[in-house]
């Protein structure tokens, strides 16, 4: 593999006639002191680094702005092709599921576009200057990506034909982005950057996952309303790191529409076909479209439980809920076509801040949309104080978790899932308890409860 270095020629005050060569190692912090100068080299990668991916997405972006910044050389895969490169056997021992972008180093490789980011940025200036600077860029980074970003491809990718269309859940994701604008807007009215006196990783990230919105889904009117917003993002994209790497931006003149085939809400129309759209750079990262196969779950023997009349059920009910829904849930419910589950967070230690704990969750839900024909399910946030614990129950069709679940949504990786034991009275309890959102629940209050439907 090449490998690029950097070499800095030196002198020192003691000895003003001599030079020295440095070579400045990975990530290594060198000083020359004296009474009369400090001098401090921020260390550089000396092997190359190499982005398997398409070069113009908003999450490769992400990596190439921080390495401008950083003095990080990063070069592209030669000749990456979408869904023929990533699914090579080299590809996989990288990233075993496929998705890009990956990050090769010399010391392994990386993937999830954040943590390459974090890794390229690593010992710059883009993680600020002091312990609560560090902090408060890991939260915007959480912030843009599950307010910001979570929202805008809720928005954006039904509309480029790779999700199906669903008004309410459309409806849902705008109403999230506008409040997460209308707070980076009241932030940004008294601040010029996200954290501190300049540009750090918080701000490379946040415009990199706003840069879809006003290319695909927000004109002129949409975002007029947000002015800070709009004077911050387009500071930054016109700043010479960033335009370097993501080009002249143009807003849209209107939201796209929905594709000629998708006019309608499917979840509407059942018997409603769409045809795939061909795949494009900027609306294929790490959402690879999937061939239209039969699901599995479609060729179960019928089951007396009808979903959506318990979804119905359940939505509808706004009075004595536990005589009503509780007990038409265990009337409709049937073992032989669906199945409970309990799920627990592995890593509460993480859940410090309340809207970073529900935004994760939040999250979550919005990636199970891929099974939203198939479950039913409740996440509870526990606790008054952090570290906040998240739990939750699951109803899906067949008698296990299914597959095309757990291959595709890689949240399910992160909790333990045991199945409700049905001869089991007090499981079947706290399966009311948790449909029912009862407070307090296992001795402690609720912070939020979210609901899949």
């Amino acid at each position: 593999m090449p490998v690029s270095y950097s070499m800095q020629f030196l002198t020192t005050p003691q000895n003003p006639g001599q030079i020295f060569v440095m070579i400045e190692a990975p990530y290594n912090t060198f000083k020359l002191k004296s009474s009369s100068i400090s001098c401090c080299l921020a260390g550089t990668i000396l092997h190359q680094l190499i982005m398997h991916s398409l070069r113009d997405t908003k999450n490769v972006h992400k990596a190439l702005i921080a390495a401008e910044y950083a003095g990080v050389e990063i070069k592209m895969a030669e000749n990456f092709e979408k869904f023929v490169s990533n699914k090579t056997p080299e590809f996989l021992k990288m990233n075993p599921i496929g998705k890009i972008p990956v990050l090769e180093t010399p010391d392994g490789a990386i993937f999830e576009s954040n943590a390459i980011a974090r890794y390229v940025a690593h010992g710059s200036s883009l993680f600020g200057s002091s312990k609560i600077e560090y902090g408060q860029i890991q939260q915007w980074i959480d912030f843009s990506t599950f307010e910001i970003d979570e929202n805008l491809r809720g928005w954006f990718i039904p509309r480029l034909g790779y999700w199906n269309y669903i008004k309410s859940v459309e409806e849902n994701c705008i109403a999230g982005l506008k409040r997460a604008l209308d707070a980076v807007n009241i932030h940004l009215a008294t601040h010029t950057f996200l954290v501190g006196d300049g540009v750090t990783l918080a701000d490379i990230i946040m415009t990199c996952n706003l840069l879809l919105g006003y290319k695909l889904v927000m004109p002129k009117s949409f975002t007029s309303e947000y002015p800070h917003v709009e004077r911050y993002f387009w500071t930054m994209v016109n700043l010479p790191n960033f335009s370097k790497i993501m080009g002249e931006v143009k807003q849209t003149e209107a939201t796209i529409p929905l594709p000629s085939s998708n006019k309608l809400d499917v979840k509407s129309q059942p018997g409603l076909k769409k045809e795939a759209p061909k795949p494009t750079p900027e609306a294929t990262e790490e959402d690879a479209p999937k061939p239209t196969t039969k699901n599995p779950l479609d060729l179960l023997p019928p089951s007396k439980m009808v979903l959506d009349d318990w979804k119905k059920l359940y939505s509808n009910t706004k009075t004595n809920f536990h005589e009503v829904a509780i007990k038409g849930f265990w009337d409709m419910f049937d073992a032989e076509g669906y199945s409970l589950w309990f799920c627990n967070y592995k890593y509460n230690d993480e859940n410090i801040v309340p809207f970073v704990t529900m935004n994760k969750v939040g999250g979550f839900l919005q990636r199970m949309d891929l099974a939203r024909k198939y479950a039913f399910g409740k996440m509870l946030i526990i606790g008054n104080e952090p570290p906040f614990k998240v739990k939750g129950l699951w109803l899906f069709r067949g008698k296990e978790i299914p597959k095309f679940v757990m291959d595709e949504c890689y949240d399910m990786e992160l909790y333990e899932w045991t199945k409700v034991d049905l001869s089991d009275e007090a499981q079947k309890e706290r399966v009311n308890q948790m449909i029912e959102d009862q407070e307090p629940f296992e001795g402690e209050a609720l912070l939020d409860a979210k609901c899949f439907k």
